[in-house]
Formats: C-alpha cells, structure tokens, sequence
C-alpha cells in the first residue's frame, strides 16, 4: 500500500470504530456502562462524568474525523516532499484532540442543563424554550462573518497550508490544532443542534454528519450553508409558534 492509502485507511478505521461504539452504546441499552453515558439524575458519579464524555469523544471522532479527510490528504502530499509523512498522523491527532477540548465542554453543559431538568436522560430538550434558543443560535450564526471565516479556512487546504505550514512534528501539532480551531468555530453550534435531536439519536447524528461534510467539501457548501441557516431559522419559528 502507498503511504496515502495506509493514512487514509487509518483514518477510515479510527471513525469506522468510533460508529461502531456510537452504535453499541445506542442498541446495548442493558450493559452497564452504556448505561452509565444517560445520568437519570443530575447527580452524577466520576464514572457518570467519565463515560459521557467518551460518549461524546466518540460522537465527535465520528462526525468531524471524515469531513477533514481532504485536509488531512494535502497535509500529507506537502509533506512528502521533506520526507516527513508520519507528521501527517500527528497532525490529524492535533485535529481530533482539539474536539476533545470541545467534548469536555459538552459534557459539562448537558450536566447544568440536566441540573435545571431541560434534558431527559437521553440528553432531549425537555424545554421548547432551549431547543427555540438553540435553533435560533445555530441559524444565525450560520449567517456570521466567524462562520464564513472558519469555513473558509476548512474548505481550502491548499490556502490553509500556504498561510500557517511550520515545519516538523511540533508544526504538524499547531497546524493540526490550529485547523481543529477552524473547524471549531465553524461547526460548534451544529454540534449542539444535538441536545435538541437527541444526543444518542444515531439518525440526526448522520444527518449533522452529512452537513458538515456537505459544507466543507462540496462545490455548493457556502450556499448550503446559508440555506440551512434560512431553514434553522424557520424551524425555530415554527417550534415557538406550535
């Protein structure tokens, strides 16, 4: 195999296992701990605490990994040329640990919002209110000058490297946490779109998968992403009114 195929082999087992967990977590309702990933209570335990957080590492891995495939790809071809292919793996590990960061963030906001009862133990709105703010925050922002600023960055590897390539495996690290940074501040209010499907809901976690894939690769994805703020919007309005 060439050195791309085994990079983007390990790239498609990493988010192929992430599913697969995703997948038992959602079907093996009796095992314990995938029990323990939906609190009853907001009193919860460390191994409470520690299981959902993988939950949504997990979540996370399985979403973003796949859609910075093609950043991941140029990141390799650019270093070839120094004979640096394995700092692509350090570079995608930078990328992944920077959702990591955003996972731990997650898990303490579903925690406060199970503190104020707003979220079932599926990690459901309970409250019209929130999944209406939610709606709203996510369209908006589709509409923002940060979005289209970070998707930008996502949607131009060659752009991306020509501005912050750094040399060595220390480079591959920044460049790879710097993209996560990009990738964050596009996709962070999609990603809590999940409290309002349902964080353990595997169809809506496909289809926000699609989007941010749809978004940051496709030909259309700054048009898509307008137009899925207009329909945000929309589906705000109609949650609050019905």
């Amino acid at each position: 195999l060439s050195d791309r195929s085994r990079l983007a082999l390990a790239v498609l087992f990493v988010a192929l296992v992430c599913w697969l967990a995703l997948l038992w977590l959602v079907f093996d309702h009796c095992n314990p701990l995938a029990v323990m990933t939906m609190p009853m209570s907001p009193t919860w335990t460390a191994g409470n605490a520690l299981a959902v957080l993988v939950m949504w590492f997990l979540m996370m891995v399985a979403m973003m990994l796949p859609s910075a495939w093609p950043m991941v790809a140029m990141h390799k071809k650019m270093a070839a040329r120094q004979g640096r292919i394995k700092e692509s793996y350090l570079f995608a590990s930078a990328y992944v640990l920077m959702w990591l960061f955003f996972s731990v963030a997650a898990v303490l906001l579903q925690w406060v919002f199970q503190l104020q009862k707003a979220i079932n133990p599926a990690s459901l709105t309970t409250s019209t209110t929130i999944s209406v703010l939610l709606l709203l925050l996510a369209g908006l922002f589709q509409f923002s000058t940060l979005k289209s600023v970070c998707l930008e960055k996502c949607r131009s590897p060659v752009g991306f490297f020509m501005t912050h390539w750094a040399a060595g495996p220390t480079g591959a690290l920044k460049m790879g946490f710097r993209h996560g940074l990009f990738c964050l501040g596009c996709c962070w209010a999609l990603m809590l779109l999940l409290f309002v499907g349902g964080v353990m809901n595997l169809f809506w976690v496909l289809v926000l998968t699609v989007v941010v894939i749809a978004e940051k690769i496709f030909p259309w994805g700054l048009l898509m992403s307008k137009a899925l703020g207009g329909v945000l919007l929309v589906a705000a309005a109609y949650l609050a009114i019905s």
